[in-house]
C-alpha cells in the first residue's frame, strides 16, 4: 500500500504545499492553489487522498534538497497538547497520584513550532530545553459534542510532533504551564501529512525518540490511558473543532528532564521522533541568536 505523504514547504522565499514521492516533492499548489489555497483548505474540503493520488502520478518539480519543510498546517486555528497521557508518565511525577480522571491539556501557538530539518532554538532565558515525542491527530471534519462511536469519523491525517518543553518555565506560576510551552521555536511538527484511513492505522503505532541516535521514549499507543476516540469526544464537549485543529496526543516516558541528572537539549544535538506508517521528524538544536 503506498504511503500517501502531503507536505507544506517552502522555496525561493514562496510557501507551497505537495506531494512527497521519490526522487523529491510535487507541487500541488501550483495546479490546486486556486481551490485549496493550503493545506487546511484542502482538509477542509475533504481532498487530501484525491490530491496525494494526483501528485503520486507526477515527476517532482523539485528536489527534498531545494526545500524548507514548514509545519504542515499553516496557521491552525487550535493546537491543543495532551499531558500525561502513557501510563508510565504518570508514575514518573512521583506523587503517588493515581491515573488522572480526565486528561491534562494546554494550547500551544503556531509560532512555537518549526517544520522538519529545521533547528529548535535554545532561548537565551533558559538551558532547560526538552524533547517531547509525540503522535499529532489533525481534525478534517468539524464538530461539537462528537460522541466516542463517531470520533474517528473526524480525523483527516496524522503526522509527529517534538513538543518541545522549556522545562523550569512550566513551574512559573502555580497552575499553569503555558510559557514554558511556548517560547519561540522549541518544538516541531512534521515533516508532512499521512491521510487516515481508518482506526488501525493509528491503534497501536509504536512511537519512538532518539537523541543523537540514542533511544530516549519508546511506546505505542495502544497504551495511552486516553485514546483518541474519548480525546475527540472530550475536547469537543468544551470547544468546536475544526478542520486543521492539531491534536498533539501525548509523550511517552524518557524525557532529559526526568534523567538524574537531567539531559536537556544542547546546540549540536539531533532529536528524532519516529512513528511506524509515518515517518521520521527531525531537527538539530541551536542557541537563540541574541
Amino acid at each position: 500500500m503506498t504511503l500517501h505523504r502531503l507536505a507544506t514547504f517552502s522555496v525561493d522565499g514562496s510557501t507551497k504545499y505537495g506531494a512527497v514521492v521519490d526522487g523529491g516533492i510535487v507541487d500541488l499548489s501550483a495546479r490546486f492553489g486556486k481551490e485549496f489555497p493550503t493545506l487546511r483548505e484542502v482538509i477542509a474540503g475533504g481532498a487530501l487522498t484525491r490530491l496525494a493520488e494526483d501528485g503520486a502520478k507526477r515527476s517532482p518539480d523539485f528536489a527534498l534538497d531545494a526545500i524548507a519543510w514548514q509545519p504542515p498546517i499553516p496557521a491552525p486555528e487550535k493546537i491543543i497538547c495532551i499531558g500525561v497521557n502513557y501510563p508510565d508518565r504518570n508514575a514518573e511525577y512521583k506523587d503517588g497520584a493515581d491515573a488522572p480522571k480526565y486528561p491534562s491539556m494546554f494550547m500551544r501557538t503556531p509560532r512555537s513550532f518549526v517544520g522538519h530539518n529545521a533547528p529548535l532554538v535554545r532561548p537565551r532565558a533558559s538551558a532547560q530545553l526538552d524533547y517531547e515525542g509525540e503522535l499529532v491527530l489533525v481534525i478534517g471534519k468539524p464538530g461539537r459534542h462528537i460522541p466516542e462511536t463517531t470520533a474517528l469519523d473526524h480525523i483527516a491525517a496524522v503526522t509527529l510532533c517534538n513538543e518541545g518543553t522549556i522545562r523550569d518555565w512550566v513551574r512559573h506560576a502555580k497552575f499553569n504551564v503555558t510559557q514554558g510551552k511556548n517560547f519561540d521555536s522549541t518544538g516541531s511538527l512534521g515533516p508532512w501529512l499521512v491521510p487516515y484511513t481508518g482506526e488501525s492505522q493509528i491503534a497501536d503505532v509504536r512511537l519512538t525518540t532518539r537523541v543523537n541516535g540514542e533511544t530516549r521514549q519508546e511506546d505505542r499507543t495502544s497504551r495511552l490511558i486516553f485514546g483518541f476516540r474519548y480525546l475527540i469526544n472530550y475536547l469537543s464537549t468544551f470547544t468546536t473543532l475544526v478542520p486543521g485543529d492539531v491534536i498533539v496526543t501525548g509523550t511517552p516516558t524518557g524525557a532529559g528532564a526526568r534523567f538524574d541528572p537531567p539531559r536537556y537539549l544542547k546546540p549540536g544535538d539531533v532529536i528524532e521522533v519516529e512513528a511506524e506508517g509515518v515517518g521520521v521528524l527531525r531537527n538539530g538544536v541551536i542557541d537563540e541568536v541574541v
